[in-house]
């Protein structure tokens, strides 16, 4: 016969293990997202990851899915209705720590039931300040002189060695005019250029009279620009819109920089219009494929800057991204409003 205690002790483990057993599950595809997202979910769920900080190879994600209630994911996983399937009917929830989600079968998602967060907002300004970053690197040949330092090329002052263009008197040109789109012509207006303009579908008269913006069409973007900066959405109308035609309309002293998504811009083209001097430079922190192949044209040319997709890469911005991404998460297992839902 059993004493008090024992009675008591067993009674508490027996809580204990329906309380794990009542906790929502969460795969998480990347360990080395902060770790304060993590703890958020830790508090009230039960949290599986990847183990490697590389992408999750696909046949594991489809092992590891099965049977989670939400899944934590990043830009570089497919989610598709392969990996719906696997996870199966509970899945309530899928939160990309991006603020792109095209990676996302969001229609596919709709049509389960399924909720989908992104992390829009936060990396606004990050993303902002890479974009002015990688212009004045590209623009003022930064690395092309850090480069003569290293390898012995710096022999004396030269007075038109390594000169680049400034900003200060010329047109820049955005392509896109949303929340980025916004902050890097109110970063860029700083450098008092003649005159930005902005393309999008709808113009933003009162958003663009912060920085004496004036809406143009892409066509004359293209032709009067002495600056281009691609800050816009990857969409089917957007896909590749920077092709040969596009280039060849270019000035050729254009600086051609692209901070929003690789399927924007025909490499080929680019590599061409780089190579053939049709334009003077380009500054890439976005490329299709990513990561570039070391095999890539592009990589041979010295009018390029590349980095490695990190435009949101500021500590305490992607500290956030993890915990907006955890947030939307628990949010959609309540059944509460999530704080960042993509809505399509």
């Amino acid at each position: 016969m059993r004493s008090g205690l024992g009675v008591l002790n067993l009674l508490t483990q027996l809580r204990r293990l329906s309380t794990k057993m009542s906790k929502p599950s969460v795969y998480v595809t990347r360990p080395d997202v902060d770790a304060s997202g993590l703890e958020l979910l830790r508090k009230s769920c039960d949290v599986s990851t990847w183990k490697e900080a590389l992408p999750v190879p696909r046949e594991e994600l489809l092992r590891q899915v099965v049977g989670k209630d939400a899944l934590y994911c990043a830009l570089t996983d497919k989610i598709d209705a392969a990996v719906l399937d696997a996870a199966g009917p509970q899945l309530k929830c899928v939160s990309t720590i991006s603020v792109g989600y095209e990676h996302i079968d969001v229609a596919e998602c709709k049509k389960r039931g399924i909720r989908v967060g992104f992390t829009p907002d936060v990396l606004t300004d990050a993303t902002a300040e890479l974009t002015v970053a990688l212009l004045l690197a590209t623009s003022r040949r930064l690395l092309e002189a850090n480069k003569e330092v290293n390898n012995g090329g710096w022999k004396s002052w030269s007075p038109m060695w390594m000169c680049g263009q400034g900003l200060k008197g010329l047109r820049v040109g955005l392509l896109g005019f949303g929340r980025i789109g916004q902050e890097i012509a109110g970063r860029v207006f700083a450098f008092k250029p003649s005159q930005i303009t902005y393309t999008t579908r709808t113009p933003r008269p009162q958003e663009a009279s912060k920085v004496n913006a004036i809406h143009v069409d892409f066509e004359e973007m293209l032709r009067e620009s002495d600056f281009i900066i691609v800050c816009c959405a990857l969409t089917p109308e957007t896909k590749e819109v920077f092709g040969t035609e596009a280039f060849a309309q270019m000035k050729p002293n254009c600086i051609f920089i692209n901070t929003a998504r690789g399927g924007v811009v025909d490499q080929k083209a680019l590599y061409e219009a780089l190579k053939t001097k049709r334009i003077q430079a380009a500054g890439l922190d976005v490329t299709t494929p990513e990561p570039l192949p070391l095999t890539d044209p592009l990589l041979q040319l010295n009018n390029v800057v590349i980095l490695p997709h990190i435009g949101s890469a500021d500590i305490e911005t992607r500290k956030e991204m993890s915990r907006i991404t955890a947030r939307n998460i628990l949010a959609a297992l309540a059944g509460d409003k999530m704080e960042a839902e993509v809505n399509k």
